[in-house]
């Protein structure tokens, strides 16, 4: 991939639902709800403070989160659908 997020920004792969529930029933693609859990997949260099200083990412390529489910924007890259957000967006790494 040939992109590169800005400032506190990352870029991210959704993690696919499950198809079925808990009690065997299949979901069908209409009925279900965009994942909120991705794959940091690329990383900025980080948001400046008000010193010009560099402030560091809490997070780094790889690492599974959970985000809002209205956090984001969503773009195509290389015909994979993706979500750029701010590191703020997240919720939190899932260990």
């Amino acid at each position: 991939m040939a992109f590169t997020p800005l400032h506190d920004r990352v870029v991210v792969r959704r993690l696919e639902s499950d198809e079925k529930t808990a009690g065997g029933l299949f979901i069908p693609e209409s009925a279900k709800e965009k994942p909120s859990e991705g794959v940091i997949i690329s990383v900025g260099a980080g948001a400046r403070d008000e010193d010009g200083e560099r402030v560091a990412m809490d997070v780094k390529e790889g690492d599974k989160i959970l985000f809002g489910k209205w956090s984001g924007t969503e773009i195509t890259l290389d015909g994979e659908e993706l979500l750029i957000m701010k590191e703020s967006d997240i919720m939190g790494i899932i260990a």
